[in-house]
C-alpha cells in the first residue's frame, strides 16, 4: 500500500513539473521504470532510460552532503543511467525546484543544475563534477553559479528535488551562459530539445531543513 501512494504521488509530482516546465519534451519514465517507445508503437518497445544514485533511493532524502547545509559549494551526488536509447548523441540532465510554482509562491521553479551536451557515450556522472564548461564538452548554469546548486528549502515541509534526464539524438548549440541568465539559458536548451528527445529518466530527492 505504502508503495503505490508513493508511486501515486510520484505520478502528480511528474505531471506538476511537466506543466511548471511548459514546453518541455514529455517522454517520461513511468514508475518503477516503465517507458515508451519512440515510433507509435511499432515494434518492441524500447527499454526505459533508468537513472540513480548511490546517494539515496528514489523519493528519498537526500543526504546533508549534497546540500546547502554543507555549504555554498556542496558536491554534486554521483548520478548513474542505464539502457540508453540507440542513436543517442547527447544528454540534458535539469534539477530543479517545482515546490514554488506548486504552492504558487512563484511562477517559475529554481532551476538548481542544468548541463547539456554531455556525451552520447558517458554512463553517468561522478561526484562533485566540476564548475564550468567540462574538457567533454558539456556547459552547465544554476542559479547560483556555472555548477551545480545543492537543495536549500527552509524548515517546512520537503520540497521535491526533481533530476530529469534526456537523451538526445542530437547536440546543442546553445552557448554557456551565466548564473543571471540561468532562465534565458533554460528555455533556449529546452527549445532546441524540441523533437530529439529519445528518452527520458526521472530521479527525486527530499529536502527541508
Amino acid at each position: 500500500m505504502r508503495r503505490n501512494v508513493m508511486r501515486s504521488a510520484k505520478c502528480l509530482l511528474a505531471a506538476a513539473t511537466l506543466w511548471a516546465l511548459g514546453s518541455t519534451p514529455a517522454i517520461a519514465q513511468a514508475p518503477g521504470g516503465g517507458g515508451q517507445a519512440r515510433g507509435g508503437g511499432r515494434g518492441p518497445a524500447t527499454p526505459p532510460l533508468i537513472m540513480t544514485s548511490t546517494a539515496w533511493e528514489d523519493g528519498g532524502v537526500i543526504p546533508d552532503k549534497y546540500t546547502q547545509a554543507a555549504g555554498a559549494t556542496a558536491p554534486s551526488p554521483e548520478l548513474k543511467w542505464s539502457q540508453v536509447p540507440p542513436g543517442t548523441q547527447s544528454f540534458v540532465l535539469l534539477m530543479h525546484d517545482p515546490e514554488p510554482v506548486l504552492n504558487k509562491g512563484s511562477k517559475m521553479d529554481i532551476t538548481h543544475w542544468l548541463i547539456w551536451n554531455i556525451p552520447g557515450t558517458a554512463t553517468g556522472l561522478p561526484e562533485n563534477v566540476a564548475q564550468g564548461e567540462l574538457p567533454d564538452g558539456s556547459r552547465q548554469v544554476s542559479l547560483r553559479s556555472n555548477a551545480y546548486m545543492g537543495p536549500g528549502a527552509p524548515a517546512g515541509p520537503y520540497h521535491h528535488y526533481t533530476f530529469e534526464l534526456y537523451a538526445l539524438d542530437t547536440r546543442l548549440e546553445v552557448p554557456q551562459g551565466t548564473p543571471q541568465q540561468t532562465a534565458e539559458t533554460r528555455t533556449a536548451v529546452v527549445n532546441a530539445m524540441d523533437g530529439h528527445v529519445l528518452g527520458k529518466a526521472v530521479l527525486v530527492a527530499r529536502f527541508h531543513r
